[in-house]
């Protein structure tokens, strides 16, 4: 029976990070992957780099995200010296751009929600944005510049990691994920897999979407697939230094060239397939935000599933299952919080402590629920 000091459910950027943090403080680290790792969300995603909240239900999670790109250039620097590997970091800034005829009073909304947590942002007149992105169509109103954001490549940083982690001692073993927790009484023993078991004092879900499909995860861990489509375009005589955003779509430029657009959130259970629906929408925002894009070659279409949990927040942290710990649930910003995830996650298993508050992301949030809801039922 193999035997570890931490076993991993999960190949993807999330997990391979949390392998190479504990590889690299003298754990011995294996990872446990369903298929070849790497290749769900972490391939699939757009790699923006933004703390801001999409949504007034994700404020929580500013301080963690912020904590995480602070994170990122050393962690990137790492990663690349180690694995010999590009990631395609470009911390550039992103431009959010207004197209409402009430932009003023928007713009002013934005800069004092984004001020008031601390973030920085710069309202910018709608020509001062063009002349930064050219790309930007002449009917915005006016933009929002977020200098203290960027992007990165999420296939090239999801293999550095694991290359990185590979060197640095951890082992990754493809196309055998976990099927059940190893469970002795009130502790986690380790990881029941398709044919064996194997013993680790500590284990970590970090199965994205595919989490609650592993046997006693779904009461910590009840995260389900949110489906993005995604198109890659490339225009050889159109310009694009930032992350552009509006409320439809958003541009992410790429060093090879392509520009990404995504912006669909989809709940369809665990199906990948793009549709024309669905590409017809990036599309079509996406001309709308930069109309040079209408002369685009479409390089590629696909579709990936994020890991959303009920209250859209990352789940992380100790169970009260002895030995295990949840880091899934990251929905859209898995590439963001990867370097926070993996250096507290390595904390708790090293130090016992953290470094910064996680108990809003407790899983224990949803089984305390369940069990509130339980005691609140009529006999």
């Amino acid at each position: 029976m193999k035997k570890f000091d931490a076993a991993i459910a999960g190949g993807g950027v999330i997990g391979a990070a949390i392998s190479l943090e504990l590889a690299r403080a003298g754990l011995r680290v294996a990872v446990f992957d369903r298929q070849q790792p790497g290749q769900e969300a972490s391939w699939a995603s757009a790699g923006i780099l933004s703390p801001a909240p999409e949504s007034p239900g994700t404020i929580a999670m500013v301080p963690l995200g912020k904590a995480s790109f602070a994170l990122y250039p050393q962690f990137v620097a790492e990663v690349e010296e180690i694995s010999g590997k590009s990631t395609g970091f470009r911390p550039k800034g992103t431009i959010e751009a207004l197209f409402s005829h009430d932009a003023k009073a928007e713009l002013s909304t934005i800069i004092a929600l984004h001020h008031g947590l601390g973030l920085k942002a710069e309202p910018l007149r709608a020509e001062d944005a063009r002349e930064l992105e050219p790309a930007l169509s002449e009917e915005v109103e006016a933009a929002v510049l977020r200098p203290e954001e960027g992007s990165v490549d999420n296939r090239l940083l999801t293999a550095a990691i694991l290359e990185a982690a590979e060197r640095s001692g951890a082992e990754i073993f493809p196309g055998n994920g976990a099927k059940a927790i190893w469970r002795e009484g009130n502790r986690c023993a380790g990881l029941v897999l398709q044919n064996e078991k194997v013993e680790a004092k500590w284990t970590v879900i970090a199965a994205g979407c595919f989490s609650a499909t592993i046997e006693e995860i779904a009461p910590y861990a009840p995260v389900r697939p949110a489906k993005g489509q995604m198109v890659a375009l490339r225009a050889d005589d159109l310009k694009m230094e930032r992350v552009l955003w509006s409320e439809k779509i958003y541009l992410v430029p790429r060093n090879d060239g392509r520009i990404l657009a995504g912006a669909t959130i989809e709940y369809t259970g665990f199906d990948k397939r793009t549709t024309a629906g669905g590409i017809e929408k990036i599309l079509s925002a996406a001309i709308d935000l930069a109309p040079g894009l209408a002369n685009a070659r479409i390089e590629e279409t696909w579709a990936g599933l994020r890991p959303d949990s009920p209250d859209h927040l990352p789940i992380l942290g100790p169970t009260d299952i002895g030995g295990l710990l949840m880091a899934t649930g990251h929905f859209r910003s898995g590439i963001l919080l990867t370097p926070i995830t993996a250096r507290l996650v390595r904390e708790w298993i090293t130090e016992e402590r953290v470094s910064a508050d996680w108990d809003r992301f407790s899983p224990m949030r949803f089984s305390s629920a369940a069990s509130d809801a339980a005691r609140r039922a009529p006999a």
